[in-house]
């Protein structure tokens, strides 16, 4: 089974690194000065224990890696980035599995549009992007929990070899029949990272975090969707996942802040904070404190102030 790892940020450099080093079969597509510095130096990856050069066939067009049905791939750019990425896979003419190793609930839906086998990852795993050709896992012994299901149900056999390379390179993952409910949880962990990227780390756990959050639960209720519970998600990773210094420099920030801070152009706040935003709309319940973070995030991307320079007072009084 080869992985074609569709985007090499955070995720797609961790995920297809440790694939790699553990003998799998891994090629990458990536963009602009990424693919550049990938094709000329390797992809650096960094670990508590570890300084790894991963060097494999890297693309900018999936079609030179000629696809076909026995491959996977591996979704992982951000999901603007989504149906760009499936467009190019689809132009291929091929079927291979797709695996959206992603954030946000709307990937699966979009990719099953173009192929009949489509799987939900779930992911949990403190990785760093911040230059351009190294990527930083701080978590070991496992390097995160990264468990799997067909889209929008299921189990196959598919997905049972697939967390087997997962686990054989230092992932703990299994299949899960219900992704989807998983993903809804991930979504809801996800969305006090718009305030680690507008104030800092320190005001995901303030009021203003517990109001996002609370807001998120009560409109999927109202939009009728499920999700496992955090008591079930924090049972499952259990203490599999740690946060240790790579290089002596901790894990300083979720994707939202890495996006911005690295000047990237390009935020996933939209298909985060923005898809609660989307469900309060459709079902009629109102969602201030989304929408507040949406606006912020998104004037932090267009260069309108820093990352990190909002106050969270200044905040919690705009919400009033």
């Amino acid at each position: 089974m080869r992985s074609i790892v569709y985007g090499v940020g955070a995720i797609g450099g961790m995920v297809g690194a440790a694939l790699s080093l553990a003998g799998h079969d891994v090629a990458f597509v990536a963009r602009t000065r990424q693919l550049q510095r990938l094709k000329q130096q390797g992809l650096r990856f960094k670990t508590p224990v570890g300084d790894h050069t991963v060097r494999t066939e890297v693309v900018d067009r999936v079609a030179h890696l000629r696809p076909t049905a026995d491959d996977v791939v591996l979704l992982t750019v951000k999901s603007q980035h989504t149906a760009d990425a499936l467009a190019d896979l689809a132009a291929t003419g091929q079927q291979p599995a797709v695996v959206c190793v992603q954030n946000g609930v709307n990937n699966e839906r979009l990719a099953l549009r173009h192929f009949p086998d489509v799987y939900g990852m779930f992911i949990s795993s403190p990785a760093t992007h911040l230059e351009e050709g190294v990527v930083r896992a701080h978590s070991h012994p496992t390097i995160g929990v990264f468990d799997l299901g067909r889209y929008p149900s299921g189990i196959d056999g598919r997905a049972e070899e697939i967390a087997a390379a997962f686990n054989d390179s230092g992932f703990s993952s299994v299949p899960v029949a219900n992704i989807q409910d998983w993903k809804y949880r991930k979504l809801l962990g996800n969305l006090r990272n718009a305030l680690d990227a507008a104030c800092g780390r320190e005001t995901m756990k303030s009021d203003l975090g517990r109001i996002v959050v609370d807001e998120a639960e009560e409109c999927l209720k109202a939009a009728g969707i499920s999700s496992v519970s955090n008591a079930e998600a924090a049972d499952r990773q259990g203490d599999l996942i740690s946060f240790q210094p790579v290089d002596g420099e901790p894990h300083r920030g979720g994707s939202l802040w890495q996006s911005v801070e690295r000047g990237s152009g390009s935020v996933e706040v939209d298909y985060l904070n923005g898809e609660i935003v989307l469900l309060g709309r459709l079902h009629g319940f109102p969602t201030p404190a989304n929408e507040l973070m949406v606006d912020v995030v998104n004037r932090i991307n267009r260069g309108e102030a820093a990352p990190r320079s909002y106050s969270i007072d200044e905040l919690a009084a705009r919400l009033g």
